[in-house]
């Protein structure tokens, strides 16, 4: 195995345990989303690119985009308008 490959497998477990012990939720989908492009990467060495594309899709697009949504759904993201209410209120 190669350094890049040694670098890239550490990173991915770095990820995995960031995404579990994270408390903010946004900051979990983003590490997720992290966690998604770097298993891409490791298709992609591992000479499988219809995996890496596959996982980059889905893994990083589709599935962030529903985490997203979700997250905004059950108001554990704010937008500005609801921001700056909050901001008038206090």
């Amino acid at each position: 195995m190669n350094a890049f490959m040694m670098i890239v497998l550490v990173f991915l477990v770095v990820c995995a345990v960031a995404t579990s012990l994270s408390k903010n939720l946004l900051v979990s989908v983003v590490i997720f989303m992290a966690y998604s492009v770097l298993m891409s990467i490791v298709w992609m060495m591992l000479e499988s690119p219809d995996l890496a594309i596959t996982e980059a899709a889905v893994g990083a697009g589709v599935t962030s985009i529903l985490f997203f949504i979700t997250l905004k759904k059950i108001h554990a993201i704010r937008g500005d308008e609801e921001e700056d209410r909050h901001d008038k209120e206090e």
